[in-house]
């Protein structure tokens, strides 16, 4: 036992999980502070984005209006005074904000672990600047796999078939602890439109090239891989403060 007043020494994981918590607020708020009155903003899913959206409330901004790519993001802004709307509602966002699973020297991103890669893409590709945040340790030398996949349930077999190796995702093997619990008694990790949420699990190789072969598959609907001309800027929090990466989105 040890002798009283003696101090317990934190453990390597813990000091890494606080570490990591600590950067993705760093680079939640950096983000928050790009957002100004009466814009029109996308949120994404995730961890990182559940810092996000206590930042933005403090800053209690005024006609601020924000589409949600989950129902757990709706939730959450919904329930911190948010206004949330749909997507069809708004038209074209000033910004959207959003996390990342890996980030590539590139500028490719692997993204997809809340389920949510679908409607992400979608909200990227309808804003005219879209902001990636993370933590230190989502920079990477090379991107690896799992790449997540949303399919159809017709033929499931044959999709993945076509993308061996592959698997569907069951809510055990879900990432992300943000993400929402799968609808019904459904054994698979679902989208929150109904699709499956499955993971390419081959090499990355060329992400364009990879990218193509995905979006061409039948029965994918979309895939976690988001090319650099789809961001407007990366911004990485280190020990050192909030790194800024530009991206290879073309203003308009």
């Amino acid at each position: 036992m040890a002798p009283p007043g003696a101090s317990r020494q934190q453990s390597p994981r813990l000091s890494d999980e606080n570490t990591i918590a600590h950067q993705k607020r760093a680079a939640a708020r950096a983000a928050a502070e790009m957002v100004s009155d009466g814009m029109r903003l996308g949120l994404g899913t995730g961890t990182t984005v559940a810092h996000l959206l206590p930042a933005l409330a403090e800053r209690e901004l005024r006609n601020v209006s924000c589409v949600a790519t989950s129902p757990a993001t709706e939730r959450a802004a919904r329930a911190l005074g948010l206004t949330v709307g749909e997507l069809d509602e708004l038209g074209e966002l000033d910004l959207a904000i959003d996390g990342a699973d890996q980030i590539g020297p590139q500028g490719w991103l692997v993204k997809g672990g809340g389920g949510a890669h679908t409607r992400e893409k979608i909200v990227a590709a309808a804003s005219r600047r879209f902001v990636v945040i993370a933590s230190a340790e989502k920079a990477v030398d090379e991107l690896t796999p799992p790449v997540p996949l949303e399919v159809m349930r017709f033929g499931v077999k044959c999709t993945l078939s076509a993308l061996s190796p592959s698997r569907l995702r069951t809510p055990r093997q879900d990432p992300d602890p943000a993400a929402d619990a799968p609808s019904g008694a459904s054994s698979w990790r679902e989208s929150p439109d109904g699709g499956l949420i499955a993971d390419y699990l081959g090499p990355i190789g060329d992400p364009r090239e990879l990218s193509l072969r995905l979006s061409t598959t039948p029965g994918v609907v979309g895939h976690g891989l988001f090319a650099p001309e789809m961001v407007s800027v990366i911004l990485i929090a280190t020990e050192s403060g909030v790194e800024h990466r530009p991206g290879g989105k073309p203003e308009r």
